[in-house]
């Protein structure tokens, strides 16, 4: 079994697809809104913090899915669950309230604990967070690990000085990164792979062994310290692909290299933007990636070809990508607010050969689900804007697309349906006319209507140049030879 890459919810790809004790090194990075103060923990909210609490509160709510999700805790779905884990959430409850932080938490809980399940007995688990929530989380972590034989090992500080200040607190210029391992006196720890150059040149490392100083030199390096000065990547960074919170590879490195050898499995159970899955790649190690969102999973296979080349891709089993109409019919029909875009994300990034970028403003999307861009006769960038239907359709669709091509300025609008276009609106199409450009060798329809079995079924994509690239391309850094490894996860 190849490399694998999984579109959907972690709890459940962790659940069905993963077995009990097949990962050798866990790493995750969950979305956290890290300006969010004590203040607005206890929901005593002023208005200079509403802005800053916003983006958390969009996305930890306390909804239905909330309370599903802690009574799975405290009524223990499948004797999953610690007593201490139980006691911890139903004190946090009484504690905190139902309010977004206790939503964070309880989701955390769910999915740490089928972490711990599919770890091996020699696994080790790093969970990346920041100071307004570790100490929560590392709680939770106690709760899970360190009562079935694990251990806690290190709070890792990562330093950075790069961003903006604040004259009212000291500058917020670090990350927490809390590192477990399932079994407290076996599992892998490779010192002498991350080694750091001494500040000295005498390189000296001392020891103390039955109450006696030693020093002795050590020409590999002296043993990194608990905080890291990693610098973020910039906007200008050669590394950077624009994705709003990838963390810089030398970090997953570090991480990667003590915590497991080649041929060893990595899981990143919300894989983002893919740095871990690409550092894991480049040091040979097999991997498990899973999100939730389309644009993360068009990004990563995007990054790995533009990283190791096309014959990356030939070792990667992809799973939970819509394949037929009834599993696009499925994702068009989701109903919670975490995922009831992605049918429109996936078609835009499908159809566009993973070039568009998707349209994430909340609440009017002006009619736009995703934008890209071509070269334009005047050698400036031209733009082309999609729009995604999954209902009934009809020839007014096609004049709102006109109108909005008209107020955005675009040259091309693409309408993508589920359904069946009607006569009407191929007619009302056709009428909007041809664009000719001098560096496109034919002309093409000004709105074009693609169905969604066009795209499954037939393999239709844009045949468009599209120039102007939405994500920067990763560096390359070598091609992939085509030898698959295999993964035991079922």
């Amino acid at each position: 079994m190849n490399n694998q890459l999984f579109y959907g919810d972690n709890l459940e790809v962790l659940r069905k697809h993963i077995k009990d004790e097949s990962v050798d090194l866990c790493y995750i990075d969950p979305p956290f809104n890290s300006k969010r103060n004590y203040n607005q923990i206890y929901h005593n909210l002023g208005k200079e913090d509403q802005l800053q609490a916003q983006a958390f509160v969009d996305t930890w709510i306390w909804d239905d899915h909330a309370n599903q999700e802690l009574a799975e805790i405290q009524e223990n779905y499948y004797g999953k669950f610690t007593s201490q884990s139980i006691d911890l959430i139903s004190g946090l409850t009484k504690v905190l309230g139902k309010g977004s932080l206790l939503a964070y938490l309880v989701s955390m809980t769910l999915r740490i604990v089928e972490i711990h399940r599919v770890l091996k007995p020699t696994g080790s688990f790093y969970l990346h967070c920041d100071p307004t929530a570790s100490h929560y989380l590392k709680i939770i972590l106690d709760a899970i690990f360190c009562c079935q034989g694990g251990d806690f090992q290190n709070e890792i500080v990562w330093c950075y000085g790069s961003g903006g200040a604040s004259k009212s607190h000291f500058s917020k210029k670090h990350d927490i990164i809390l590192y477990y391992c399932k079994s407290n006196n076996n599992f892998v720890f490779n010192v002498d792979l991350v080694r750091e150059a001494y500040s000295s040149p005498e390189k000296v490392e001392h020891k103390i062994v039955n109450g006696k100083a030693y020093q002795r030199k050590h020409e590999l390096g002296r043993i990194p310290f608990d905080w890291w000065q990693i610098p973020i990547l910039t906007n200008t960074a050669k590394e950077r692909l624009g994705y709003p919170t990838q963390k810089p590879e030398a970090l997953l490195e570090i991480i990667i290299k003590a915590s497991s050898n080649e041929g060893d499995i990595i899981l990143d159970a919300y894989c983002g933007c893919g740095t871990s899955i690409a550092v894991a790649e480049r040091l040979n190690r097999p991997w498990i990636g899973i999100d939730i969102t389309y644009q993360s999973i068009s990004l990563i296979l995007k990054r790995l070809e533009d990283s190791f080349g096309k014959n990356v891709l030939d070792n990667i089993q992809l799973n939970g990508i819509p394949k037929d109409i009834k599993s696009v019919i499925a994702l068009a029909n989701k109903t919670d607010d975490r995922t009831r875009k992605e049918f429109e994300k996936w078609a835009v990034l499908t159809y566009s050969n993973n070039r568009a970028v998707i349209n994430t403003k909340k609440g009017a999307d002006q009619g736009i689900d995703g934008v890209a861009y071509f070269q334009g006769d005047k050698d400036e960038r031209e733009k082309i804007i999609f729009q995604v239907k999954s209902g009934k359709v009809k020839s007014g669709d096609i004049r709102d697309l006109q109108g909005t091509i008209i107020l955005q300025q675009a040259a091309i609008g693409i309408f993508i349906t589920l359904r069946p276009p009607t006569k009407d609106m191929i007619k009302t199409a056709k009428a909007a006319g041809i664009y000719q450009g001098k560096y496109m060798n034919k002309t093409v329809d000004k709105i074009q209507i693609v169905t969604i079995p066009e795209i499954l079924e037939e393999k239709k994509r844009i045949d468009i140049g599209l120039m102007f690239e939405v994500l920067k391309s990763a560096e390359k850094q070598r091609e992939t030879t085509g030898i698959q490894t295999t993964l035991d996860l079922h």
